[in-house]
């Protein structure tokens, strides 16, 4: 199937030109067979373009694993236009900001650890990279 769809790919360009060449009215064949040959070579360089980039990758550690952690945005919460409260975590340490146009300011520091639900910071990007880890597996 694929040595098929392969020499499909090999002759369509050629069978296109052979189209375009045999007269001087427009083919609306000859320009969907050439828009298809076109879309088949770009989709054909992506594809081989993430294969070779998930062999090259494949031995490298995942990105944010390197950079060790010190500074930890827990929650933020929107008051209005450019008003925020900002919950961070410091070296282990919990530290409520108020973030406004006037700037940073320090509102306090919480000591009660236990209350504090930690969330990761974007679990849709861990999902996103389970997903694309468990597809380079396949291949």
């Amino acid at each position: 199937m694929k040595g098929a769809v392969s020499a499909l790919l090999l002759f369509l360009p050629s069978i296109v030109f052979a189209a375009d060449s045999s007269g001087q009215e427009f083919s609306f064949l000859g320009s969907f067979l050439q828009m298809i040959a076109a879309l088949s070579l770009v989709i054909g360089l992506i594809l081989i373009i993430w294969h070779f980039s998930g062999k090259l990758m494949k031995g490298l550690p995942v990105g944010q694993q390197l950079i060790p952690k010190h500074i930890r945005l827990i929650e933020t919460r929107y008051f209005g236009p450019k008003k925020t409260l900002l919950l961070i975590e410091v070296g282990g340490e919990y530290l409520l900001l108020s973030s406004s146009d006037s700037g940073l300011s320090f509102i306090k520091q919480i000591d009660m650890v236990e209350d504090i639900d930690v969330i990761d910071e974007n679990p849709e990007q861990s999902r996103f990279a389970i997903l694309l880890a468990r597809l380079r597996q396949k291949s």
